[in-house]
């Protein structure tokens, strides 16, 4: 998840004050909330939601990304020389190895349509997570044939920020849970240095994320037009160095919008939405 650090320092002042105030966070296990209520029922992203909790064609998808790169990874051993540098995969975190459905399922069951900072700050550390269809598989014949996994994420809970990323990669069994494998960005969501730093001492297969700016800072743009035709500049590249796996809740395409990554809950940040999702609609003439 993409963090603007002066929009998270005012929600989580607005977060303090509530809390001072004698107010609280309902539970992120359970909603307050009528489930049949026209507000959740109406929620923008049941769609996307629905569609990443249950639809086949989402997990397939997914697994066809991982068939991808493990087949990436065998052309790769195949190729090794035996003085070659060691084989390694950069692989994003959220939405990439790691699900977050039950985030999104808390949001629309609480009357909220919009990413919510201080809500998943909150929830991040209670390990409500599965791992991404076919990641557990890919992870594990990666070490199995002595592929280095480097995991880079961008993420801000504040000081124990790294701790709860470490934990998740252990909790979900992956391999390379360490931290000489592991790398969380806090303040800037341009994981480019790192990947460099891999570049130079491994033999880089390929890169694994939801978002396009895991693999090129390029992609961090403003506009959905220009962030469409450096895709188009790039098209051979996918599925070869770079493998995308579905999101259709979040990242950067979401700033390309509205230009900024998590856009507060406005009628004005709504009508955009809208008119995003309308901009080719038939005329019904």
């Amino acid at each position: 998840m993409p963090k603007n650090n002066t929009e998270k320092l005012d929600r989580r002042k607005l977060l303090s004050s509530m809390l001072i105030g004698g107010l609280t966070l309902p539970s992120i296990s359970q909603s307050h909330e009528d489930p049949s209520s026209d507000k959740v029922t109406n929620n923008s992203l049941l769609w996307a939601v629905a569609w990443q909790e249950t639809a086949a064609e989402f997990g397939a998808l997914c697994h066809q990304a991982y068939n991808l790169a493990r087949f990436k990874v065998q052309q790769a051993i195949d190729a090794k020389q035996s003085k070659s540098k060691p084989l390694a995969v950069i692989a994003d975190m959220d939405n990439t190895i790691i699900a977050a459905t039950s985030y999104w399922g808390y949001l629309i069951n609480n009357e909220m349509d919009f990413f919510d900072d201080a809500i998943w700050d909150e929830w991040l550390p209670k390990n409500e997570i599965t791992a991404v269809p076919g990641a557990k598989e890919f992870l594990d014949y990666c070490h199995e044939n002595n592929v280095e996994i480097f995991y880079v994420t961008n993420r801000n809970q504040g000081e124990r920020t790294y701790e709860y990323a470490l934990n998740q990669l252990e909790y979900l069994g992956f391999p390379y849970a360490d931290e000489a494998h592991l790398t969380v960005y806090r303040e800037t969501s341009n994981k480019m240095p790192t990947k460099n730093v891999i570049r130079d001492s491994h033999e880089l297969i390929v890169m694994l994320g939801d978002n396009l700016n895991d693999y090129k800072r390029d992609y961090y743009v403003d506009g959905t037009e220009l962030r469409y035709q450096l895709m188009e500049r790039d098209r051979k590249e996918f599925g070869d160095k770079f493998i995308l796996l579905p999101n259709p809740t979040d990242g950067h395409w979401v700033r390309a919008i509205f230009g900024e990554s998590e856009p507060a809950p406005t009628k004005e940040n709504r009508v955009k939405l809208k008119n995003a999702a309308t901009r080719k609609a038939w005329s019904g003439n």
